[in-house]
């Protein structure tokens, strides 16, 4: 995101880094990345092992190919490249799911024990939709948000939240519908208006809550799940007026949900601000108050496993936030990181461990220098939830026009 908030794209085809295996053997924990590549059957996933000192060493076979293709525009406008969760991992970590959005398809993975991907029977699957940009998994149900919103593919196909069932041995099969029964009205698949730019779906742990982001529809969006995943929508809900200027779109953009308690964080992306909600066990939301991000364009939110600390990517200025969360509802920003080199921070995700938070810059500006901007960054987290980038980013060498997005991170020891 820059001063038009965010336009990202992104596709990868190899990276550019020298990388010392000394360390291999000795960690377990893997990092994956979508490289979201525009060519037909060539978007793919990166992997990576962590080595003791910190290196990070692609496997042997990386990138896996998914079977589909990335994002097709290229362009400036909002709403493409605006998502998270593009890739996800199944919570006993044999499983890892990925976004086509240039081919309407989820493609689906088996983790080997030594963290490479062999690709499920059948896959990739149909999406449900056009242009899926996220994914959320609870238990054996993946929600997929389609955005239909991709510019150099256009559709009039209306934006949805899908869901899907994983069967045991990972291939996904469409829910569905439910018995013509009034007092149980829900569906597994609900759209959403047009150019409404759906960017994540959050499930919420421990509840039968699913919690949308239409970004350039400005609205939040809650869904109470049914047993079989199937979704009804709840009362969606704008961001405040009182929060921003007159001229400003009250743009959300970014969802992550405290672990222990009932609140939700938006970013307020055109704010400078991060929201602070109460959410119901019926999905409504109650808005509770904003707080200051010191960095500009407030996107995407991660908690650390106890809630204590929340990490923010601000895209604008290529940094990311650290807040001391531990009264969730009024979390204080203690550290603003500014990464290394150029481009725009985006995705980010905290390790199971806690010990390393790895965020994604993108090229967002054909100003920065060819071949810089798309990176991958490894951050140490300090005792007090703060973070240091001690080593240099993984640059991803590819067409100026693509940008890799999503990240996710499995230790299989």
């Amino acid at each position: 995101m820059r001063k038009s908030i965010l336009s990202l794209g992104i596709a990868a085809t190899c990276v550019a880094a020298s990388f010392s295996p000394l360390y291999a053997s000795s960690s377990s924990e893997y990092v994956y990345v979508e490289s979201n590549t525009a060519a037909a059957n060539s978007n793919s996933i990166f992997a990576f092992k962590r080595g003791s000192g910190g290196n990070l060493t692609p496997l042997p076979g990386s990138p896996f190919l998914t079977g589909g293709a990335g994002v097709q525009y290229t362009g400036p406008n909002l709403g493409p490249f605006d998502s998270d969760q593009e890739v996800i991992t199944n919570p006993q970590n044999t499983l890892l799911f990925a976004v086509n959005p240039g081919s309407d398809s989820i493609a689906v993975f088996h983790i080997d024990e030594d963290g490479s991907l062999k690709a499920v029977e059948g896959s990739p699957f149909p999406s449900g939709g056009n242009d899926p940009v996220s994914l959320a998994l609870n238990g054996n149900t993946l929600y997929i948000a389609n955005q239909s919103g991709d510019f150099g593919r256009p559709s009039t196909i209306l934006p949805n939240y899908t869901t899907m069932t994983v069967e045991p041995d990972g291939i996904l099969v469409p829910v569905g519908d439910a018995t013509n029964d009034s007092s149980h009205p829900f569906e597994p698949t609900v759209s959403v208006a047009a150019g409404s730019s759906p960017s994540q779906g959050l499930f919420v742990p421990g509840t039968n809550l699913l919690i949308g982001n239409n970004f350039l529809g400005g609205l939040i969006q809650p869904f109470q799940v049914d047993w079989q995943g199937r979704l009804q929508a709840q009362p969606a809900i704008a961001l405040p007026a009182s929060e921003f200027d007159a001229t400003t779109p009250r743009f959300p953009l970014g969802l992550a949900a405290n672990p222990s308690t009932p609140i939700l964080y938006v970013g307020y992306v055109t704010a400078n601000k991060m929201g602070v909600y109460r959410y119901s066990q019926n999905g409504a939301l109650k808005f509770l108050r904003t707080v200051p991000n010191a960095g500009q364009g407030i996107c995407w939110i991660r908690s650390n496993k106890s809630g204590n600390r929340l990490y923010t990517t601000d895209t604008t200025t290529n940094q990311i936030s650290v807040y001391d969360a531990t009264d969730p509802e009024f979390p204080v920003e203690i550290q603003t990181l500014t990464l290394q080199g150029v481009g725009n921070a985006f995705q980010i995700s905290v390790s199971e461990d806690g010990k390393h938070v790895y965020s994604i810059s993108q090229r967002d500006s054909a100003s920065f220098p060819a071949g810089q901007g798309n990176v991958l960054h490894t951050l140490s987290v300090n005792s007090d939830g703060t973070l240091d980038e001690t080593g240099t980013p993984i640059t991803f060498n590819v067409p100026a026009t693509t940008r890799p997005q999503g990240v996710a991170v499995v230790d299989l020891q």
